[in-house]
């Protein structure tokens, strides 16, 4: 079967992308042929567009690290013909031919069912940013954060993730906090349930102090480096700082008194592996106890023919809120 995708392909270390015509035959090995209907632009993506190794190892290459679409054959036996099934994370689009062509080839373990409530288009308008902020906001509550203990910051609060945390805290009946350095966002923030606005600068702490006065009950990170220090040492009394990105530093300079004087848990969150069972839960979330109403404002949603602009775009930071590419006229 022939289909349509974005190809990244490689000659002497320069990397050109174009839409080329793919056969299903050629796909890699796996239980579940699944017909995309909407894929999610992420980082990852812009990232392997350009041949960044850390991504993609081999070219030619599909890209797309999110797809949700319909099942065409399951040979497992785990989905029937026409399921709806969601695949994000593991190693789709990075070595794995990925969403951003009209067929992908997968392990059945690699896809959720679409839950009752969700819409294959919305749950790509979450794709990997909205799970994983839902995943920051599950790993926060088990360690015992609650709304009645006060506000959360989210850092580079207008990104995918970022403004999906926003929407999914205050959802979830948290007051939110948004960092940003883009003041011109502000209404934007509001609207997604925002309750205060701050300029990214107030997240930066240079002062040398091992902590800070409290601001915050507990904050999802985007940032890293030195802001993810500042909210460590300004946040209240056994809240929990969720580290999820790196957009400024993979380092971190703090000391041991935010976590043995106010009892701060620092949360790695890891989307790409997360156990079935808690995928699932996840994705039941954000159909129901965290569905976002406004998540419909969060997306810009495009053809297959009208990515090419944007690789480079989310590379540079331009993009707000969730890019979404829909293939054919669904």
């Amino acid at each position: 079967m022939k289909y349509k995708a974005w190809i990244i392909r490689e000659d002497n270390g320069c990397y050109t992308r174009a839409i080329e015509e793919q056969s299903t035959d050629d796909l890699p090995q796996g239980d579940v042929l699944l017909r995309v209907h909407y894929a999610g632009l992420n980082y990852k993506d812009g990232l392997s567009s350009v041949g960044h190794k850390g991504i993609t190892r081999k070219f030619p290459h599909q890209p797309g690290i999110d797809a949700a679409g319909v099942v065409v054959s399951d040979s497992s036996s785990t989905f029937d013909e026409g399921d709806k099934v969601i695949c994000t994370s593991f190693d789709l689009g990075m070595n794995t031919a990925g969403g951003f062509g009209e067929y992908i080839r997968v392990p059945a373990g690699w896809c959720v069912p679409l839950p009752s409530g969700l819409t294959l288009e919305e749950s790509m308008i979450h794709g990997s940013g909205g799970y994983t902020a839902a995943l920051a906001l599950y790993k926060m509550e088990q360690n015992g954060q609650k709304p009645e203990m006060g506000p959360i910051c989210v850092t580079g609060a207008t990104g995918g993730v970022g403004s999906l945390a926003v929407a999914v805290l205050a959802q979830a009946g948290y007051e939110v906090i948004a960092s940003t350095g883009k003041p011109e966002e502000q209404t934007f923030l509001q609207s997604l349930g925002a309750t205060e606005i701050i300029d990214r600068n107030k997240v930066n702490d240079e002062s040398g102090k091992p902590l800070l006065r409290s601001k915050w009950a507990g904050a999802i990170d985007n940032v890293g480096g030195n802001t993810l220090a500042t909210l460590l040492k300004c946040c209240g009394r056994n809240g929990s700082v969720a580290c999820i990105g790196l957009v400024a530093s993979d380092d971190l300079q703090t000391t041991v008194f935010p976590f043995i004087l106010n009892g701060v848990n620092l949360l790695g969150i890891e989307s790409a592996y997360t156990p079935i069972e808690i995928r699932v839960e996840i994705w039941k979330r954000l159909a129901n106890q965290w569905r976002v109403n406004q998540l419909h404002d969060i997306k810009t949603v495009i053809s297959l023919e009208q990515l090419d602009p944007y690789f480079d775009l989310i590379l540079e930071g331009k993009t707000r809120g969730r890019i979404v590419v829909r293939h054919g006229s669904k």
